[in-house]
């Protein structure tokens, strides 16, 4: 569940007190309707108990009527002077609230027709009666609320959403077609957050607070050694300011795939549906976390539909005159592109019915026809991935077809990694930054999506872009990677931004000599082989290819233990006694490279009888 959704559900919990609750003050009215005792209440009405004493929560006898949806009680009340726009102390949450929440029409009206503020907002969010409405999805309420002047467009304070966004990320249909009918902002989008910003604060106050920390303790510590500082950094006064700053910005609610263009599951009911469109990862080194997700938010009523699968919603919005091509105001991505990045197929072949524009792409480059063969063969992570292609009926192989005859373009190259292909840490030792549709296929050990790509013009030797500074694994590495020294391949020096790592280096195990690739990467079963000969005797692509670490093909199948892969690429020349820019040979590779990945004993004894040197150095030995 997200964060937007517990921070709402907390701060409503604690306002809504459960019965059992030990209260601080004496409220004999607000205790009997709380236990639905109608017999004490009458008592304590006609003995003249102030109808007002709240709870310690700030929970009065008419907040408990309106929760249980007590219309009788409600007037009852109101008609012994009970105050209407009393607050709870944690949220300041009204009666009208509620009322609105708990779905009872008879309470909405009864407090309505009392003259309750149909505006009243609470302290935790802004959030009005009518947000409360819209995700319940009643639409008698809703029109209640409408009918005595509740704002259709009015903006909860914490993230910026519509009762309209509310109701369509939670599926509200018929409250969806009611608050459109009723003139909601099909075009207005929710807040905006900038995601790099955020994490500079955040660095400069963790800074300020490792200097502080450092501080007390060298003051504690026994004096230095004459001729010794004890080397901590002062606090300036611009750390100070930055760490400040970064104390008051506000945090926003990050989701499975909050920031760029993923998405997830909606909130609880009766909070904020969490405001992003996809979670928290991090990214692979020479780019933070900021970097990589850039600004998140910015959703329209539509998007929201999008991200959660509400096919029917989606489709009552798109009546109603929403955009089928507004793009998010955060990453930029469109309806079509998040529905692919959820793995809402058949969503996605409905916008393009509709007329949503295949070659719109998010700030990344990621383009719907390159998310939907990144979802069909997602990662496992340690957040979980969408799931919703695994129940669609249409086919990722459908869609791609679909994509490409409406002219998706199978060559566009992303501009950056895309931080939701591995949730929260990296395992795989792969940055696509350059990579495009093919190449992902080629990933995927995906022959048949490769063929398809094919067929409609794809490059099939176009390589990934090598990232800005050091990648995973590289610790034995050259001191500067875009020069020769200590590179011991022979190879020339790429620079950033040049060739990285080819399609036939995806399709034969990129990643699993660099890290924990073999616990996360997800592909077609059984096809390592198929893959790499589609790759070499179908589309000729050199078999010779070295990536920008140096490594060939065989480098990346030995780190897995395939010795078919292995002889089949030998019989194709490929050469068995390449060294990769560390150094490594191919029998390196089979020889536990990364620490925790142990030796591939057979194929390290293989690859030493076909001629390759064995350095010995195993990490995990």
């Amino acid at each position: 569940m997200r964060k937007a959704v517990f921070i709402a559900m907390a701060l409503l919990l604690v306002a809504v007190a459960a019965p059992a609750a030990i209260t601080t003050v004496d409220a004999p009215v607000a205790d009997a309707v709380m236990k639905h005792d109608a017999t004490r209440l009458k008592a304590l009405l006609r003995q003249g108990a102030d109808v007002n004493a709240a709870q310690g929560d700030g929970m009065t006898a008419l907040h408990w009527a309106a929760m249980s949806g007590d219309a009788e009680t409600v007037t009852m009340l109101v008609a012994a002077g009970a105050r209407l726009e009393a607050v709870t102390r944690n949220g300041s949450y009204a009666p009208l609230h509620l009322a609105a929440r708990s779905g009872s029409v008879a309470a909405v009206k009864a407090l309505l027709d009392a003259g309750a503020n149909v505006k009243a907002a609470t302290s935790s969010g802004g959030t009005t009666p009518l947000h409360f409405a819209a995700s319940l999805g009643d639409k008698a309420i809703v029109a209640a609320l409408l009918d005595k002047g509740a704002p259709v467009d009015a903006k909860e304070t914490a993230f910026g959403q519509t009762p309209i966004m509310w109701a369509a990320a939670y599926d509200r249909t018929a409250a969806v077609e009611l608050l459109a009918a009723r003139g909601a902002n099909l075009k207005l989008t929710s807040k905006v957050e900038d995601v790099p910003a955020r994490e500079k604060l955040d660095r400069a106050a963790l800074t300020l607070r490792t200097r502080k920390v450092a501080a007390v303790k060298a003051a504690e510590a026994p004096p230095a050694p004459a001729g010794r500082g004890a080397g901590t950094a002062p606090v300036t006064a611009e750390d100070s300011a930055q760490a400040k700053k970064a104390a008051a910005a506000p945090i926003a609610a990050t989701g499975p795939r909050g920031g760029g263009a993923g998405g997830g599951g909606r909130g609880g009911r009766g909070g904020s549906p969490s405001d992003s469109s996809g979670g928290m990862a991090i990214g692979t080194r020479g780019a933070s976390y900021g970097d990589l997700v850039g600004n998140k938010g910015g959703l329209t009523p539509l998007l929201f539909a999008v991200r959660e699968g509400n096919m029917k919603t989606a489709e009552v919005l798109l009546n109603a005159g929403a955009d089928v091509n507004q793009v998010s105001a955060g990453d930029h991505s469109s309806p079509l592109l998040m529905a692919t990045i959820n793995g809402q197929f058949d969503l996605a072949k409905m916008l393009l019915a509709k007329g949503a524009n295949p070659k719109l792409a998010s700030d990344a480059n990621a383009t719907p026809l390159y998310a939907t063969i990144n979802v069909q063969w997602a990662p496992k992570s340690l957040y979980p991935q969408p799931v919703a292609q695994q129940q669609q009926q249409t086919t990722h192989l459908e869609l791609m077809e679909a994509l490409l005859k409406a002219g998706a373009d199978p060559n566009v190259r992303l501009k950056k990694h895309l931080w939701y292909m591995s949730y929260n840490f990296d395992l795989l030792g792969v940055n696509t930054q350059g990579s495009t549709p093919f190449w992902r296929a080629a990933y995927g050990l995906d022959v048949p999506a490769m063929k398809m790509l094919i067929k409609y013009g794809a490059d099939p030797n176009i390589p990934t872009e090598k990232p800005v500074g050091r990648t995973l694994g590289d610790d034995a590495g050259p001191a500067d990677a875009d020069s020769t020294a200590g590179d011991k391949s022979g190879l020339p020096p790429i620079p950033a931004g040049g060739p990285g790592v080819y399609p036939l280096h995806a399709a034969s195990g990129v990643g699993y000599g660099e890290g924990y690739a073999a616990n996360a990467h997800m592909h077609a079963p059984d096809s390592w082989m198929a893959a790499v000969k589609y790759l070499i005797e179908d589309l000729h692509l050199d078999p010779n290819a070295r990536d920008f670490n140096g490594y060939n093909a065989i480098h990346h199948a030995a780190a897995r233990g395939d010795d078919q892969l292995i002889d089949y690429l030998v019989s194709k020349g490929v050469d068995i006694m390449a060294v990769s820019r560390k150094g490594q040979t191919t029998a390196d590779m089979a020889n536990g490279p990364v620490q925790r990945i142990p030796p591939f004993v057979e194929t390290l004894a293989h690859l030493e009888k076909l001629g390759a040197k064995n350095n010995h150095k195993c990490k995990s030995c």
